[in-house]
């Protein structure tokens, strides 16, 4: 059949190209979570904050991400931060994608830190612990398990999302795809095998995600006994 000699001649002649741009789309989209994880527990505790302030300031911030397309926000900053510091496209593109994580991301683990029971910490207070503390040692590690399946969900999505800084010039799995159909005029059978490089690296990362919920049992979390 043609369509798989053209398969097999995509494979043959851009395979060096394909698993180089998966490397780079591996790369920016782990450094992009590392951010979007800062983030995520920075504006996580504004949300659970007693201070209106704090508050106020997380849901403008989640708004702004959720009411507006990711490819516009990755413009917006990447041509923003242009003007006041000189950023490479790879750099520019990470942040813009930590930043967009970053938003959901706060919402888990705000969601995650309320399901725990309030008794939890009621009881680090009553022994003295102060709240930063018992926070740090009582509620986020309960927290964090419990949003494991959550963040490995929204890790998935951001690998995905990571295809759009192929806009700002980044060599990533998509942007080496775009070039790649520009010079062989095959542009169905260039997508196809590019979307098999990525199903692969998200079956790879959907594996290890898989590994790390069973081994902490995140199905049945336990509360942590106090005394």
């Amino acid at each position: 059949m043609v369509f798989i000699d053209n398969i097999i001649s995509i494979f043959s002649e851009h395979g060096i190209a394909f698993l180089k741009a998966s490397w780079m789309t591996i790369a920016i989209t782990a450094i992009s979570l590392l951010f979007a994880m800062v983030i995520g527990v920075i504006f996580a505790g504004f949300k659970i904050s007693s201070s209106k302030i704090l508050n106020r300031i997380a849901d403008i911030y989640i708004g702004i991400i959720r009411g507006t397309p990711l490819i516009v926000q990755i413009m917006f900053l990447y041509y923003g931060l242009a003007n006041i510091v000189n950023l490479d496209s790879f750099t520019a593109g990470a942040l813009a994608l930590g930043v967009h994580t970053g938003a959901y991301i706060a919402e888990i683990f705000r969601g995650a830190v309320q399901s725990i029971d309030r008794g939890q910490m009621e009881a680090a207070r009553s022994l003295g612990m102060p709240y930063s503390l018992a926070m740090r040692r009582i509620i986020f590690p309960q927290a964090f398990k419990r949003a494991i399946p959550s963040l490995a969900n929204q890790f998935i999505i951001g690998l995905k999302d990571s295809s759009l800084v192929a806009y700002i010039a980044v060599t990533d799995l998509y942007n080496t795809a775009l070039s790649v159909q520009g010079e062989n005029y095959m542009p169905f059978e260039t997508y196809f095998v590019v979307g098999i490089y990525y199903l692969i690296i998200v079956l790879i990362f959907t594996w290890f995600a898989n590994r790390i919920e069973n081994r902490m049992d995140v199905s049945k979390p336990k509360e942590v006994r106090l005394a």
